[in-house]
């Protein structure tokens, strides 16, 4: 049952090597530590490509609560998703929330996609995240899916990885907190 449980939560990589001494970890002779690397560029400025080519980033979306959703069409929880982020789109509308569904499947998945698109309903666009977005998002853990929730200055509340109908409820309750918050100039 618990892994079960544990499989319904996110699609997760291999685990990684663990730690079994006080001693610092290296890898080839490089330090390396928990703490998260500052993100490349500013937050804000970091962006995604749609199918048309057109490019957008955070800074354009300012005003507006922004879900970033990385997922992929091969992952269940990412599947199980999708239904809630349509609910959340429909209960704050266009003016308020903003979603975007990145994709970080491989090339396979990322064929899938018209497929996918005829089965599921999407009411949000998708795209395709740049590489210093992922790397600012995966920088933790590689588990998809992996939301975003950023306020209407673009400044990142919270990220959740996985889901479950728990994390469902922590979404929706971030981001009726975000909607109800006024822009700071």
């Amino acid at each position: 049952m618990a892994a079960a449980t544990a499989a319904s939560v996110g699609c997760r990589p291999a685990a990684a090597p663990v730690s079994v001494s006080n001693r610092p970890v290296s890898i080839n002779d490089r330090p390396t530590t928990n703490v998260p690397r500052p993100p490349s560029k500013p937050l804000t400025e970091m962006s995604w490509t749609f199918d048309d080519d057109r490019v957008q980033k955070l800074a354009d979306l300012r005003g507006k609560v922004v879900i970033l959703d990385f997922w992929a069409t091969n992952c269940p929880p990412c599947r199980e998703e999708i239904p809630h982020l349509n609910e959340l789109a429909a209960k704050y509308g266009p003016e308020n929330l903003q979603i975007i569904g990145l994709h970080v499947g491989d090339r396979v998945d990322r064929a899938e996609i018209p497929a996918f698109r005829k089965e599921v309903r999407l009411d949000y666009p998708i795209g395709f995240p740049e590489d210093a977005l992922m790397d600012f998002i995966f920088a933790e853990r590689s588990n998809i899916p992996q939301t975003a929730v950023f306020d209407r200055n673009g400044t990142l509340i919270k990220k959740f990885v996985g889901f479950s109908s728990a994390i469902g409820q922590e979404i929706e309750a971030t981001v009726e907190n975000a909607v109800t918050t006024t822009v700071q100039n």
